[in-house]
């Protein structure tokens, strides 16, 4: 076991870097595509327009790249890095962040110090949690027991195979935060394209509640989102979204968390008339509300 955590380490190490804004230390990167691209959260680059980017072995030598886009919202940072050279740019293996299991082994790995890559080893303690709160990385994350120690955020998480299977976030509650990898590629799409996300906004404030039993049957849905308040001019408060309505469905597709709820809330229904089912009273009410950009 001790020699595949060393071949997994030597196999991931060319794909991570470190990420220097000066201002706020330092922090990790991933070698994400053949594109010159590396991703790294948004918390470490900051408002920088640009950062310095070391390799393993490199010594003080380091390259700048520029900050292409981030999204705040998920803590993912696109950067395009200048004069490496291909040789240099060793893209990440990735997997499959939807077949992750409860118990699977994992291995965080990073380069704060940009000399030496280092890793910590643990097992996934939840394959899919939504966190209470309202840090950047609340929803959907991978929860592992691998210590992530100061700069390993922006560095990946691997399994036993070397695939990245998410990128370290945070160490909260004395777990680690991973961002999927698949959720974590279709940010990196966007923020290529367009520079960021774009995101359609409600303007409620809500939480997670079950239903009562007869409205779950009837509904064949067991949870949904409660809401606590709703802000003055927002698209829910001009649909009649009131305090205490349940958040069952939004166009029809059923809504049980935060995650549901965000990943609807997409580009798509900017703009537009979009039907929003709530519980008022346990009996189904139809709203329709119409996004703003968030």
């Amino acid at each position: 076991m001790s020699d595949g955590i060393v071949d997994v380490v030597k196999q991931v190490s060319p794909s991570v870097v470190q990420v220097s804004n000066g201002r706020r230390g330092y922090g990790s990167g991933i070698v994400w595509d053949n594109n010159d691209h590396i991703v790294t959260n948004a918390h470490v680059v900051g408002r920088a327009n640009s950062v310095e980017i070391s390799f393993e072995g490199d010594g003080e030598k380091s390259y700048e790249a520029k900050v292409i886009g981030q999204d705040r919202f998920s803590d993912v940072a696109l950067l395009l890095v200048e004069g490496a050279g291909k040789s240099k740019l060793r893209p990440i293996n990735k997997g499959d962040s939807t077949k992750l299991a409860t118990g699977q082994f994992v291995l965080a790995l990073a380069n704060p110090l940009g000399e030496k890559v280092g890793a910590t080893l643990g097992i996934i303690t939840n394959a899919g949690a939504t966190i209470g709160g309202r840090m950047p990385w609340s929803d959907h994350v991978i929860i592992s027991d691998a210590k992530l120690n100061p700069g390993y955020s922006g560095g990946p998480l691997v399994d036993a195979s070397g695939k990245m299977i998410g990128m370290n976030a945070a160490y909260f509650a004395n777990r680690g935060i991973s961002i999927p990898v698949n959720d974590l590629s279709e940010t990196v799409k966007n923020l290529s394209i367009e520079g960021g996300v774009k995101r359609a906004y409600l303007g409620i404030v809500s939480d997670t509640i079950s239903l009562p039993e007869d409205v779950a049957e009837e509904i064949k849905q067991e949870e949904g989102l409660i809401v606590y308040s709703v802000e003055s001019g927002t698209p829910a408060k001009k649909a009649g979204v009131a305090v205490g309505d349940i958040v069952v469905k939004l166009n029809s597709t059923p809504v049980w968390n935060f995650y549901d709820l965000r990943k609807l809330l997409t580009s798509e229904v900017i703009g537009k008339a979009t039907s929003l089912s709530v519980l008022r009273g346990e009996k189904l009410t139809e709203l329709t509300v119409t996004p703003t950009e968030a």
